[in-house]
């Protein structure tokens, strides 16, 4: 070898030694940083076969299978940590099981206090124990109602902002895309900028549910788990959110724009076109889909539990189910004059042909645009219900009745006034009725019946009443009040009648005998039994099975949380050990590399010496 291609070998490693030396410092240099990976100089020797090397660009020293793997589980941990948040919160606005401050502890003291009054129905501070727990009933559920709501609202904010945060993400992430496009040899430059756009698709990860896939021009593309694109090379789509107003019970998302009054995800394409990803359900994981999971399932659930428990505390006090007694040609009459909207007639019959017996519930409602009503209105998985208009009167009713009951050889007719008679139709292979019954709701304090409104519905009698707006009972949480009349006079929690007797405690045992023993149904929506099997309980009885279900479902869900944590951090440190920097090898690189860059020198400081020599004999 001659000196002069000594020396270009010298020099070649001592450029060579300066690239590895300049990335084993950033290495060092940002070894605290997060998503670094670390670099290595890529040298090749020429292919002169002088034994000269040169630097061919930079390596990142990256696991992409475990990098995959670790974007997958972040969206998981984002999700559950988010949902186990939501749920705790939840908790603490229902109170914690051990606490005085729950639904229960204010349920069992309004029935303590319904004990003392009932053994002394004549004194004043009981009357007023009553109503003061009453009250304090009413306001727990308005609290809690408030709570939910706020959640709610929380969940539709966050969703705001992780939109603007996503859209910032998709843009770096194309933007870095343009600024890689056309390299093929990573230099020092370009692999940092690879570093960052992966920390983008992490972060990007922690919102939603992604997959990036790489070309070989080092452009990545974006796409949901379900396959929708977000980033294609340099063209990022861009997501919209219409964020709305206050929440409240009665708002909620709807698939159909026209009936939906929060917020949905729209991806608008750069090439023009959009898709709802919330209606086609292409956010699966990640912290967005916890929020629309918290906004439009869980805490949407969590009011309907208040709401239900509210409605059937208000209706076991106010409404009178009364039987009606067939006359001597086994017509029955109803009395119409005493039904509101969401009252109901309940008529049993069985057709003689088929064996089978229908339990029909006639409900009234105000708003014929509601109608017809679905089988849904009521929680009992047998009932068959018609929906009729009380506002034309009971020769209406009969008529609206007849055409919905054409076939079922039943006959209604107006004999006069307020009267609604119901008959079979005579015919062969007819109906035969088995029993009909009236539920209305108490208007009265002094009716003579125990049946009153100690709650109501912000003053206005509770009856379940369904309208365009909805039904009734939703949000009746949030507004249930103690009957104004019963506060204006205290004496109406025993005087039911104009006549009745001091010490009479019919009124009051009826109340204590309606909250603690008496039994009804509740609905699936609450969570609690299903559709074909609904809960059927007493009022605490429900309340401990959804406080039960709560408390389960936050403990649950931060146990999720928990784990998934647990398996992130190990995937983190699995990624550091093999991405990361670590310093004693870097050291150990930096001394061997020194020791490389000095025996250049030498090698170069020869040649130099013998250069001179040379020229002097020359």
């Amino acid at each position: 070898m001659g000196l002069s291609q000594a020396l270009s070998t010298a020099m070649s490693g001592i450029r060579a030694n300066q690239a590895a030396l300049a990335l084993v410092s950033s290495n060092v240099a940002n070894s605290e940083t997060p998503g670094y990976v670390r670099k290595t100089a890529n040298l090749v020797e020429t292919t002169s076969g002088s034994g000269s090397v040169q630097t061919a660009g930079v390596n990142r020293t990256l696991d992409e299978y475990v990098q995959t793997q670790l974007r997958t589980e972040t969206s998981g941990a984002s999700y559950a940590s988010v949902r186990a948040n939501f749920l705790n919160n939840l908790q603490s606005i229902y109170g914690d099981p051990s606490s005085s401050s729950t639904l229960e502890s204010a349920f069992n003291t309004l029935t303590s206090a319904l004990q003392a009054l009932s053994t002394s129905p004549d004194s004043q501070s009981a009357r007023t124990a009553v109503l003061n727990a009453a009250q304090a009933m009413a306001q727990q559920l308005n609290s809690a109602t408030q709570g939910v709501q706020s959640l709610r609202a929380s969940a539709e904010n966050n969703l705001n902002t992780a939109v603007n945060t996503a859209n910032n993400a998709m843009a770096q992430i194309a933007a870095i895309n343009k600024q890689l496009q056309g390299t093929t040899t990573l230099d020092a430059a370009s692999a940092a900028l690879m570093d960052q756009r992966d920390q983008y698709i992490t972060q990007l990860s922690s919102l939603m549910d992604v997959r990036a896939v790489t070309d070989s021009n080092n452009q990545v593309s974006i796409y949901t788990s379900t396959g929708v694109q977000l980033v294609s090379g340099i063209s990022a789509a861009q997501m919209s959110f219409n964020a709305q107003g206050t929440v409240t019970p009665s708002t909620v998302w709807d698939a159909d724009p026209a009936n939906s009054n929060l917020g949905t995800i729209t991806l608008n394409f750069q090439g023009g076109g959009s898709i709802d990803l919330v209606a086609t359900g292409a956010i699966r994981s990640g912290s967005m889909a916890a929020y629309l999971d918290m906004r439009d399932n869980a805490l949407v659930q969590a009011q309907a539990q208040l709401d239900q428990f509210a409605a059937a505390m208000a209706s076991a006090l106010s409404d009178k189910t009364t039987a009606m007694t067939p006359d001597g040609t086994g017509a029955y009459s109803v009395d119409t004059s005493t039904l509101r909207p969401g009252n109901a007639i309940h008529l049993t019959y069985t057709d003689t042909v088929t064996g089978q017996q229908h339990n029909l519930s006639i409900i009234g409602v105000s708003d014929p645009s509601v109608l017809p009503l679905s089988n849904n209105a009521t929680v009992d998985p047998n009932d068959e219900v018609i929906g009729i208009d009380l506002s034309g009167g009971a020769a209406s009713i009969a008529a609206q009745l007849n055409a919905a009951l054409g076939g079922a050889h039943l006959q209604f007719s107006n004999p006069s006034g307020t009267t609604l008679r119901i008959e079979n139709d005579g015919a062969p292979g007819g109906a035969d009725i088995n029993a009909v019954s009236t539920t209305t709701t108490a208007t009265s304090l002094v009716s003579g019946d125990p049946q009153f409104a100690l709650f109501t519905d912000g003053g206005n009698l509770y009856t379940g009443a369904i309208t365009a707006a909805g039904s009734q009972q939703t949000g009746l949480a949030g507004r249930i009040t103690v009957n104004a009349g019963l506060i204006a006079d205290p004496s109406r929690l025993i005087a039911y009648g104009s006549t009745t007797a001091s010490g009479d405690t019919t009124r009051s045992d009826f109340i204590l005998s309606q909250l603690t023993s008496g039994t009804y149904t509740y609905s699936a929506s609450t969570g609690v039994g299903s559709k074909t099997s609904p809960f059927k309980g007493t009022l605490l009885n429900f309340t401990q099975q959804f406080l039960g279900m709560q408390a389960n479902a936050a403990s649950t869900a931060q146990q999720v949380s928990d784990g998934q944590n647990v398996v992130l951090a190990t995937l983190q440190k699995k990624m550091d050990t093999a991405s990361g920097v670590n310093m004693d090898e870097e050291m150990a690189n930096l001394l061997a590399l020194q020791n490389a860059y000095a025996a250049n020198a030498r090698v170069m400081s020869t040649i130099n010496s013998m250069f001179q020599s040379l020229m002097q004999v020359l």
